[in-house]
């Protein structure tokens, strides 16, 4: 029985040791417990979001990227010129960003499966949004969130100033959703 137990034991530690191993890092995962579309994540529960760049939807020579607002709470709005929840939200957001201020909070928004950048600009002119927005035609640019469901548009991550994700929604917000949160990460 010993020498099973101990068969039994080296096979296990074998799986979680070496090169090949699996290894929890900082990185972000989505899980929404229970399917909640409203998540709050504790200090010592946040994980980073790394690589989260794309051609800007106003001018598709320039590169936005998450990296440029280093030191900032961050939110990130993933959205589509043809979804109706997100005509509702982006005013909100840019309220959010105007209320609050460059020194406080960056929105970003990702402008998803789009056929060219035309819906996506003259949804951000017709809205009068200042806010950058990525032009991620083929999804590429949002696998930094790993888990996110393909179809969870609009989807607004909020970031704490490490860039460590603190609240998502998977669902529309307005303004009352986001703004105390962001206050709450401003002050950390």
């Amino acid at each position: 029985m010993r020498r099973l137990l101990l068969v039994a034991l080296l096979v296990l530690t074998g799986c979680s040791t070496g090169d090949d191993a699996v290894v929890a890092g900082s990185d972000f995962q989505l899980v929404a417990p229970a399917g909640q579309v409203r998540i709050r994540y504790d200090a010592d529960d946040r994980k980073v979001v790394r690589g989260l760049s794309g051609p800007d939807v106003r001018d598709g020579a320039k590169t936005v990227n998450l990296d440029d607002y280093a030191g900032k709470v961050v939110v990130v709005n993933i959205w589509g010129s043809w979804c109706p929840p997100c005509r509702t939200e982006a005013p909100e957001l840019q309220k959010v960003q105007d209320e609050l201020g460059a020194d406080v909070v960056q929105v970003l928004g990702v402008a998803v499966k789009e056929s060219s950048p035309d819906g996506p600009r003259d949804f951000l002119a017709n809205r009068q949004l200042s806010y950058p927005s990525i032009y991620d035609e083929s999804g590429r640019s949002i696998l930094v969130f790993k888990g996110l469901p393909p179809n969870a548009v609009p989807s607004t991550f909020v970031l704490d100033k490490q860039h460590r994700v603190a609240a998502v929604f998977l669902v529309g917000v307005i303004a009352s959703d986001i703004t105390p949160i962001v206050k709450e990460l401003a002050a950390e």
